[in-house]
């Protein structure tokens, strides 16, 4: 499917004129190659330089855009039992993952400029927990860049409201939420979360129908008693760009392919907290607050990584 720009891929949809920090933001909606991770870096690589001749200092894509969102899949999952053909499944799934670091995100890293981190989803929802394990504290980093402030969480993590408080805690300016869910109610909460943070949300959904994936029986759509139409819309998109204000900027998309595209004034953050700043102002720490565990957790650990104590001197 040909990429297709939104009507107007550069400017903002709502002009903030401002003499302050400017950022140009792009969101990509678009859909994975599914089972051919090496066809979708190649697209990912069409598209940030198709981003990028519109002006583009930053692109979001969509959740598990490099090895596919297993839309509709099973995995033959039954309590108490697995079936073959549903780890036959996993098995090509998995084969379509990457490694973070690993080749392909130095292919990426590339295409950015450099590779700064990860974050891994805390929780996956519902029957993603069976491919997907969790992530730690470890890895809901903010980045210090010289666009802004960079952080990102994934579909429905964004709707636990301690993590976004850890993330509005380390000063989120630019807040990344790339998802895979399309539904309006969406729309709400990305718009909650401009507004609870002070800051910008870029929200990436890919927009997919039934022929991005491949054809059954090498794919099949849950326990579906018909199989669906080759263009029948999977996900319908709906990426947007909101502003510090509630304001949307750009989007939200729900008909096609596209890069949304919005430039955030950085003023707007400033004023967004003069009425409501999370953990300023409005913040009652001697009634209310958080710890976040961010260290690494592992299942195991050896005693070998651990140095040795030289001898102690007995006195």
């Amino acid at each position: 499917m040909a990429l297709v720009p939104a009507a107007d891929p550069v400017v903002a949809e709502v002009d903030m004129g401002s003499d302050t920090q400017s950022v140009r933001a792009t969101v990509v909606q678009a859909s994975t190659v599914f089972y051919d991770t090496p066809a979708t870096l190649d697209k990912a690589e069409r598209l940030i330089a198709d981003a990028a001749t519109y002006g583009a200092q930053l692109v979001v894509f969509p959740e598990a855009f490099i090895g596919g969102y297993p839309r509709g899949s099973n995995f033959g999952v039954a309590i108490g039992s697995r079936s073959a053909k549903g780890k036959e499944e996993f098995r090509k799934y998995h084969a379509s993952a990457i490694d973070v670091p690993g080749p392909e995100v130095e292919r990426l890293a590339g295409m950015a400029g450099q590779y700064m981190g990860k974050h891994r989803k805390l929780m996956p929802t519902a029957l993603e927990r069976v491919i997907w394990g969790f992530g730690d504290g470890s890895t809901i980093p903010v980045f210090e860049t010289p666009i802004g402030k960079l952080g990102s969480l994934i579909c429905w993590e964004n709707r636990m409201p301690l993590l976004r408080t850890a993330m509005y805690g380390k000063g989120v300016e630019i807040y990344c939420a790339p998802t895979a869910d399309a539904r309006e109610t969406w729309q709400s909460s990305m718009t909650h979360i401009a507004l609870e943070g002070g800051c910008f949300v870029l929200s990436a959904n890919q927009f997919c129908r039934r022929n991005d994936y491949p054809p059954p029986p090498d794919y099949v759509f849950g326990n579906r008693e018909e199989e669906l139409p080759p263009d029948s819309v999977v996900c319908s998109g709906g990426s947007v760009i909101i502003s510090p204000s509630g304001a949307v900027l750009a989007g939200p998309n729900y008909e096609a392919e596209a890069l949304i595209s919005a430039d955030l004034d950085f003023g707007e953050i400033v004023r967004a907290k003069f009425d409501f700043d999370v953990v300023g102002h409005y913040a009652r720490p001697d009634v209310l607050s958080l710890t976040v565990k961010d260290h690494p957790l592992v299942p195991v650990s050896f005693a070998s990584n651990i140095k040795a104590e030289g001898p102690k001197k007995l006195l």
